[in-house]
C-alpha cells in the first residue's frame, strides 16, 4: 500500500473553552478523493483552514508528501503542492479569467507578469495559465472580466488558479455551494475529471454529489472524527446516521 500524500496526526485547534477540531487523525492516499462531512458547527472549516495553513494548529502534525508541513505558512505549502482552491488569491473581478489564472503561474515560476503587456511577451505563463483553464472548461472564457462569470463559473476558476500553481492535493472547501443545478453538474463532471490526475480533500453539505465521487468519506462532529471509510460503510453507520445523515439514508 503506498504512503498517504497527507497524514494528519492529533490536531487540535481550540478558541477559547471551545474545542473546535479535537484530535482529529486521518491520512489521505494518493489519487483519493477523501470527502469530510458533518453538520454546520462541526470544525469542518476550521480544520480546512489548518490544513491549508491560514490557521496554525495548537498541537498535533500534518505531513504532506513525507514531510511536516504543520509549522508552514500557506505560501510555503502551496509552493509544495498543497492548494486551496479559493484561498491561494482572490479572483481579481476587473482583470480577465486568463489574468487570474496567470497570476497562480506567476507564483509558481517566479516570472515577471505585467497584465499591460502584450500576451506574446508572456507566452510561456499564459500557455500554462491557458492548460489550467482548459482543464476546468473555461479557456473558451479566457478574455472575459472575472466579475462576468456566474457563481458556478467563478468557482470553476478558484479551481484553475490551484491547478496553475501546480498543485498536488485540492482542499475544496464546498464548491457547490450556491449553485444551480446545471452548475453543480458542471463541477461535480469536473471534480471527477480531477480524481484522474490529482488528489482531493473535499468538503460539501451536497450527499448526493459527495457518496457519487468519494473515494472515503470522513465524519465530523463537534470537532471530532466519529467515522471515516468507505462511502456505504459510512452511509449505514449508526452514530453517523444520527448525528448527520439522518432521513437522508434512512430508505
Amino acid at each position: 500500500m503506498s504512503e498517504p500524500l497527507l497524514s494528519v496526526s492529533h490536531l487540535r485547534k481550540s478558541f477559547g473553552a471551545l474545542a473546535v477540531t479535537d484530535d482529529v487523525s486521518f491520512n489521505v492516499a494518493p489519487g483519493e478523493l477523501h470527502a469530510i462531512i458533518g453538520p454546520n458547527g462541526a470544525g469542518k472549516t476550521t480544520l480546512i483552514h489548518q490544513l491549508s495553513g491560514s490557521l496554525a494548529s495548537d498541537s498535533g502534525a500534518i505531513s504532506f508528501a513525507g514531510d511536516e508541513v504543520t509549522r508552514l505558512s500557506m505560501v510555503d505549502r502551496v509552493r509544495r503542492g498543497l492548494a486551496r482552491s479559493f484561498q491561494i488569491t482572490s479572483i481579481l473581478e476587473a482583470f480577465t479569467v486568463l489574468e487570474n489564472a496567470a497570476l497562480a503561474v506567476q507564483a509558481r515560476s517566479g516570472s515577471s507578469f505585467r497584465f499591460f503587456r502584450s500576451a506574446a511577451r508572456e507566452a510561456p505563463i499564459n500557455d500554462a495559465a491557458m492548460a489550467a483553464l482548459a482543464r476546468v472548461k473555461l479557456d473558451d472564457r479566457a478574455h472575459r472580466r472575472a466579475g462576468s462569470l456566474s457563481h458556478g463559473e467563478k468557482r470553476q476558476l478558484e479551481i484553475a488558479i490551484a491547478l496553475a500553481t501546480g498543485a498536488r492535493l485540492l482542499l475544496l472547501d464546498e464548491p457547490l455551494a450556491g449553485t444551480g443545478r446545471e452548475e453543480s453538474a458542471v463541477l461535480v463532471s469536473l471534480m471527477r475529471e480531477l480524481k484522474e490526475t490529482h488528489t482531493l480533500v473535499l468538503i460539501e453539505h451536497d450527499m448526493d454529489a459527495v457518496f457519487a465521487l468519494a473515494d472515503r468519506v470522513s465524519v465530523l462532529v463537534y470537532g471530532q472524527l466519529i467515522a471515516t471509510g468507505v462511502p456505504e460503510v459510512v452511509r449505514n453507520h449508526r452514530d453517523v446516521r444520527a448525528a448527520y445523515l439522518g432521513e437522508e439514508t434512512a430508505a
